[in-house]
């Protein structure tokens, strides 16, 4: 399987996932995807049951050999949701949130979640002109935020990446305008969530 493919399809995963949380529905990996590690290999970060309040609702392996990439997704007590993504694409990725290879990652993936809102019926897409820098705990992640409409409401995401011991560490939280949550509130889960990931 492609790096492309195997993004594609953790981004896929994680934005069926994130329009079910929000709409009440369990989160659920496919049947065939296996659970990811508690501890990540490389970076040896653990998803824990509990993270920063959030619990763990599902975890999938995506990928295979140089593309292996894990996604751990987590719901917060306001029923945000958070998802966490581990990978490489194959290749040691730079410390750090400023490096050409990061700029080019999240580009890529900031279009592809464009690309899969827009194909999975949303209306009224929007995004942020300039990705921008974000700090939680102690990394600073690239980050920007897109929106779309549902008939309830608008749904937000927020997008983070940085390098973090050789692999990409994309984290990603979605909130709702109907359950009244707001881009404060998603910081505060963020920060909670990452400085108990990161310690």
């Amino acid at each position: 399987m492609s790096r492309k493919l195997a993004v594609a399809l953790a981004v896929t995963l994680s934005c069926v996932v994130g329009a079910s949380v929000l709409s009440g529905v369990q989160a659920q990996a496919p049947a065939s995807a296996a659970a990811a590690p508690t501890v990540h290999p490389g970076t040896k970060l653990t998803f824990a049951p509990v993270l920063g309040g959030s619990q763990l609702a599902t975890s999938a392996t995506i990928g295979s050999g140089a593309d292996l990439g894990y996604t751990y997704q987590y719901v917060t007590p306001q029923k945000m949701l958070i998802v966490a993504s581990v990978y490489d694409g194959g290749r040691r990725v730079p410390s750090g949130s400023d490096n050409p290879v990061i700029l080019r990652q999240f580009s890529a993936d900031f279009d592809s979640a464009e690309q899969m809102v827009r194909s999975g019926g949303y209306t009224n897409f929007e995004r942020q002109a300039v990705a921008s820098s974000c700090t939680y705990g102690a990394v600073t992640f690239r980050c920007a935020i897109y929106s779309a409409a549902l008939p309830t409401g608008r749904l937000y995401s927020k997008l983070l990446l940085t390098g973090y011991n050789g692999n990409f560490l994309k984290i990603r939280i979605d909130w709702s305008q109907a359950a009244g949550h707001s881009a404060s509130d998603a910081d505060r889960a963020l920060e909670a969530f990452i400085s108990a990931l990161i310690h």
